[in-house]
């Protein structure tokens, strides 16, 4: 028995140094907000060193972001990563990701490419998960509130969880699966090779390249893990710094909706915002019927009062009543007598915006636009 343990410890060693990507710790990176933390959280004091697998060979973009997220944790803090197919080594390691057949989150192995294998995020969320969905859907709210130094039990950091899953992680997931992002059997009209896994994916080692060693392989690797984990990291900044507070501003505007015209349809934006989104969120948390056609707020450079027509979805361009055709494309005076409502500066021609130099010509415009 001790003979086999120390020849499978010997085996353990020599793939290890084969395989074995030493991942040193990472950067600090400053954040503007005293909500965010750094780049990564302390470590825990006198936590042994763990080793976390997954496979080696060509890479994709969600392996490489689970192996970011997880040792961002207190339980795998720094964590050496193993790129290895030897099975094996994998039962040795302390954590297993996107190999080996099996996800069992009670022993730490996360792959999802087993037969039968449906696991999805919950929360309303039905695309499968990829490897980097099961670490972010297992210690998620760990990662997030630890990088906005709150407890897991605060409602931001639920919130941000959710958020983040929608906004950067669902579609990692839905990639790595071959989920189609629209229900048609038509080609799409454009190619989009700009998003994050296709610039992890071209990290890979190229064909052409005469250094195909494994040493090699695993420094694109460690690339792939900073470009996937420093997005990552970008988007949890975003949505503490700029989501979270953007959507208070949206919500305070949204209760006050009838106070600025009584059809409810008109909301005011005192302090501009990033809203689109939160908009629609809270439109159907609220159940807010009739919904917002049009959205006024003040432009900062030139301090003229804009009206925006809102779109019919958060990924359409179509507006749910953009402003007047007769208006589309006409400028200052022209506007003015057109519409009947001085100060006018333009209406776009898809109607979807305009513009007026005083809030109360931007309300014209909307009441106006409520008519038609």
């Amino acid at each position: 028995m001790f003979a086999a343990a120390r020849a499978l410890n010997q085996k353990l060693l020599i793939t290890f140094h084969k395989h074995l990507t030493f991942i040193h710790p990472l950067p600090s990176i400053s954040m503007a907000s005293p909500r965010v933390s750094a780049f990564s959280t302390s470590s825990p004091i006198h936590t042994p060193l763990k080793h976390v697998g997954t496979h080696n060979g060509s890479f994709h973009c969600d392996e490489a972001l689970g192996c970011f997220l997880i040792r961002l944790t207190n339980r795998f803090y720094n964590a050496e990563i193993v790129r290895t197919r030897d099975p094996q080594v994998l039962e040795m390691l302390d954590a297993v990701l996107d190999v080996g057949g099996v996800y069992d989150p009670s022993r730490d192995r996360y792959d999802h490419h087993q037969k039968g294998f449906d696991e999805v995020f919950g929360h309303g969320f039905v695309t499968k998960l990829s490897s980097a969905g099961l670490i972010y859907k297992h210690f998620g709210m760990e990662i997030v509130a630890k990088e906005l130094n709150l407890e897991e039990t605060h409602p931001d950091v639920h919130r941000l969880y959710i958020a983040i899953y929608k906004s950067f992680m669902e579609a990692i997931d839905a990639i790595d699966n071959g989920i189609n992002q629209f229900d048609t059997d038509q080609p799409p009209r454009y190619v989009n090779n700009t998003h994050l896994s296709s610039r992890v994916g071209r990290l890979n080692l190229d064909w052409v390249d005469h250094d195909q060693s494994p040493e090699k392989e695993n420094e694109a690797f460690q690339r792939a893990m900073t470009l996937a984990g420093s997005e990552f990291l970008d988007s949890v900044r975003f949505h503490a710094k700029s989501w979270l507070p953007a959507r208070s501003i949206v919500m305070e505007h949204l209760s006050e909706r009838h106070d600025v015209d009584p059809s409810g349809e008109i909301m005011v934006l005192k302090r501009f915002c990033p809203w689109k989104l939160h908009l629609f969120e809270l439109e159907e948390e609220l159940k807010i019927n009739p919904s917002i056609k049009y959205v006024l707020y003040q432009d900062d450079r030139s301090k003229h009062w804009r009206v925006q027509a809102v779109a019919v979805s958060p990924d359409r361009f179509e507006s749910r009543k953009p402003l007047p055709s007769p208006w589309r494309g006409l400028r200052d005076d022209e506007l003015s007598k057109e519409s009947g409502i001085p100060g006018c500066v333009f209406v776009h021609m898809s109607g979807f915006i305009g513009g007026n130099q005083t809030y109360d010509g931007a309300l014209a415009m909307a009441r106006a636009g409520l008519k038609f």
